[in-house]
């Protein structure tokens, strides 16, 4: 079995968790997340904690356990406390704006570009960032991978939409060379 897949998950006491065979419901005071599992991984809940454990003894299900159990510790966080991504705008002239879950993005294209946030994903702008916040720490991740694809950073200027802390590798360009 996986290192990851042997920890035990911790359960908080604001937090339900519901095991049905294979279908896994978390609700707690940020809302309710529910999803389904391998069929070749069983969950076993006792003492607030919850053990993820393998049927069968093959490396391919000895792997999975370790992504259920990421996954389920990761449908706990997201239902105790919000996950948030950070988002950063470089541009001369670029700009966002947030008004009923659509985000307008004047980004050096000739129209801006409007972006339907999905439902369970908030966005707050505070001048040049944008802040998502959501429970499902899946979805808010791919929903800032789509934003940042919009326009991804570019090496010479670094003008684009980068994640916070991301770092972008810069190139010198023509006149370093001479």
């Amino acid at each position: 079995m996986s290192r990851i897949g042997k920890q035990p998950i911790p359960v908080p006491a604001a937090v339900k968790v519901d095991i049905n065979g294979t279908n896994v419901k978390v609700t707690g005071p940020k809302g309710t997340l529910e999803r389904n599992i391998r069929p070749e991984i069983s969950l076993e809940q006792a003492d607030g904690f919850i053990a993820v454990k393998c049927l069968d003894n093959s490396k391919r299900t000895s792997a999975f356990s370790g992504l259920t159990r990421t996954l389920v510790n990761n449908m706990i966080l997201g239902t105790e406390k919000m996950f948030s991504k950070k988002l950063v705008i470089e541009g001369v002239g670029y700009k966002v704006d947030l008004q009923n879950n659509e985000l307008t993005l004047n980004v050096g294209y000739s129209n801006p570009v409007i972006f339907k946030l999905p439902a369970g994903i908030e966005g707050k702008i505070e001048k040049s960032t944008i802040i998502l916040e959501g429970i499902d720490k899946e979805l808010l991740g791919l929903t800032a991978a789509k934003i940042r694809d919009i326009r991804k950073p570019e090496p010479y200027k670094g003008k684009g939409i980068r994640y916070e802390n991301e770092h972008i590798v810069r190139k010198a360009g023509k006149s370093a060379s001479k």
